[in-house]
């Protein structure tokens, strides 16, 4: 699906939505983006929960001293963007001279109806939903503190469910050059966490 927010030549759009659900997943520090009423745009980051479910479903929360609470209140479209893996690719991996550098990425952008959590409940479970996935021995900790502390805590954020309507997944991994695949990989092999992580996709992409 594309959102007409991102430019993605052909040979980049991935269409494989679980594909963009495991990327959210790997990478969950989402930004958050709304449009004021001044036009002006006013980003968030934040981490989200995101479902498989159909509708494609994202959970998170913000703090009610940030300004963005009101307007997705008001304003319930929201875009979600996503940077994946990224690394800078030297020409040096082309057989021929005659290139220039780039630079390799995968990121997501999902436009979204907003729909806020209030109910303590409901925010409750949607903290709970977010240790399991990233700590889940915390989850005792949180049940042991004094109820007068997490009853605050809540009453401090605003939770919400964010329903994807429409999204695209840009895979930048020059795959249209595969004269240059084998030093490529050999090239982020041998890179950092980012560069490694490339590789993966690469190699995913030309699987059947």
């Amino acid at each position: 699906m594309s959102t007409g927010s991102l430019y993605v030549p052909p040979q980049f759009n991935c269409t494989d939505i679980t594909k963009a659900q495991a990327l959210l997943h790997a990478y969950p520090l989402a930004q958050l983006v709304s449009v004021g009423s001044d036009g002006a745009p006013f980003i968030s980051p934040l981490p989200l929960e995101t479902s498989t479910s159909d509708p494609w479903v994202l959970l998170g929360h913000l703090a009610n001293a940030n300004p963005q609470v009101a307007l997705l209140k008001t304003n319930r479209k929201a875009l979600v963007t996503v940077m994946g893996p990224q690394a800078y690719l030297s020409p040096t991996v082309y057989p021929d001279s005659k290139r220039v550098p780039t630079w390799n990425y995968v990121t997501l952008h999902a436009q979204v109806d907003v729909e806020p959590i209030d109910p303590a409940t409901d925010k409750d479970a949607l903290l709970k939903a977010l240790i399991k996935t990233h700590e889940p021995p915390y989850a005792a900790q949180w049940r042991g503190l004094p109820e007068s502390y997490t009853e605050a805590m809540l009453r401090a954020i605003t939770g919400f469910t964010l329903t994807v309507t429409a999204w695209t997944l840009k895979v930048k991994i020059n795959q249209h050059r595969p004269e240059a695949k084998a030093a490529m990989l050999a090239h982020y092999a041998k890179g950092d966490g980012n560069a490694q992580a490339l590789v993966e996709w690469i190699e995913g992409w030309q699987r059947p």
